[in-house]
């Protein structure tokens, strides 16, 4: 087979004719197809004629959720299965074995098919989230897998917005000597930055999490907004790093002490069945409290608006109610990932409090970001995407704001301020 032409002319990226995005979308998960979505319009605003394919585990589901965003996406698995199929579980191992079979297709002929597919891609995309590091070691092969199709095809490979904590020292040697392999090596927090620097890959660019491209489209005026209740609740049940019954206490506990009525309470599932759990041991001390299943969230959009005041152990509801000016607390639930994850959006300016070791929290009152903070981070998203992809064909419109300068709607770039380089720092 013939290898693929790079989009790359003098150093410069061309348009691009064949996009192959790698993401966590179908499960489902609110901020992982948040950001799915958000790279989707990105790229039938900027390479409209451009075809896309999404490698995501759940493929089904996922183009059920995404069909309507981009009318050139198509949906398969074909990174997540070799990732799955490999005989190792040991990430060197693993990377080792899948790369092989990018290169011999013949090695996995169940999905032959799908590698040559990806071996024929211009850009080779891995989406941001928090899904490669020590907690899941068999994702560390779609990172090869991409490398793989870098080095061998020439393909144009970037990966986003991405989270690589927690990851010991052998794993962190790992996706520094993949990533070298990329053109874009772009990150989402500091704590991943320095795990690449300290392995000796200096030219990573941290820009936050790739939903703040996504967030002008999820913070438009929603249906009845004002009707959204004034405290919010998203509690998980998966990954904690304490029992379900602590949990379920400290929620009970500090919607008491800030003298909440269930009646002007909702609760959001982020993740189907997942995020109901807490609340089911909780539901008959909380009646008249409103639910908001994960499918009316994903049609409708996050019930945010100023002047709430959240309890999320989530991170991207976190993220996007801070957005819209509301203020809360961010319960880590675990301390490797969650902490350092909600720690992440502190130091972008969210004025949320974290809890700390599950002690009921005072009721906040300081709002969500700034308004400045989430223009600028989507414009340095939309730069990055213009280093991926080249310009757009045609400009975003800008959007209204709330009435405490919240933006509503879509932004467009901004000059180049002091909040625009904190979602852009850059270690060269």
């Amino acid at each position: 087979m013939p290898e693929a032409t790079s989009p790359l002319v003098n150093g410069a990226a061309s348009t691009p004719r064949s996009v192959y995005l790698i993401a966590l979308a179908g499960f489902p998960n609110y901020g992982d197809e948040l950001i799915t979505a958000g790279w989707l319009r990105q790229l039938l605003e900027q390479v409209p004629d451009a075809d896309v394919w999404v490698d995501c585990p759940h493929p089904g589901p996922a183009a059920t959720l995404l069909h309507d965003v981009h009318p050139r996406a198509r949906f398969v698995d074909t990174l997540w299965r070799l990732s799955w199929a490999a005989p190792s579980e040991e990430p060197w191992e693993l990377a080792a074995w899948v790369q092989s079979a990018i290169r011999d297709p013949g090695l996995t002929p169940r999905w032959a098919a799908g590698i040559e597919l990806l071996r024929e891609m211009d850009v080779v995309h891995l989406v941001g989230g928090g899904y490669i590091h020590s907690t899941w070691p068999r994702h560390v092969g779609l990172l090869a897998g991409a490398a793989a199709v870098a080095r061998q095809f020439g393909a144009r490979a970037a990966m986003t917005g991405h989270g690589l904590v927690p990851s010991g020292e052998d794993t962190a040697a790992l996706l520094a000597t993949l990533a070298d392999q990329f053109d874009t090596v772009d990150v989402r927090d500091e704590a991943s930055g320095e795990l690449l620097r300290s392995a000796g890959l200096d030219r990573v660019t941290v820009s936050a999490d790739d939903a703040f491209l996504a967030l002008p489209a999820h913070l438009a005026p929603l249906p009845e907004a004002d009707a959204a209740p004034e405290f919010m609740l998203c509690a998980q049940s998966d990954m904690l790093g304490v029992e379900r019954a602590r949990l379920a206490g400290l929620v009970i506990r500090t919607l008491r002490a800030w003298q909440v009525a269930p009646e002007n309470l909702g609760i959001v599932e982020g993740v189907p069945r997942v995020d109901r759990e807490i609340y089911a041991l909780l539901e008959h001390e909380l009646p008249g409290a409103r639910f908001y299943p994960f499918s009316e969230v994903w049609r409708d959009g996050l019930p945010v608006r100023p002047g709430q005041t959240w309890l999320s152990t989530r991170f991207h509801p976190h993220l996007v109610a801070a957005a819209a000016g509301a203020s809360g607390v961010a319960i880590p639930v675990s301390q490797d990932y969650y902490l350092t994850k909600h720690n992440s959006l502190v130091a972008l300016g969210s004025r949320w409090a974290v809890a700390d070791k599950l002690g009921v929290p005072e009721r906040p009152t300081a709002g969500g970001f700034p308004p400045g903070v989430i223009r600028a981070c989507h414009a340095a998203k939309t730069r990055l995407a213009q280093s991926i992809y080249g310009r757009r064909k045609r400009p975003l419109d800008i959007g209204p704001k709330s009435e405490d300068g919240h933006v509503m709607a879509a932004a467009v770039e901004n000059s180049d301020t002091p909040s625009n380089r904190r979602c852009a720092r850059s270690r060269r």
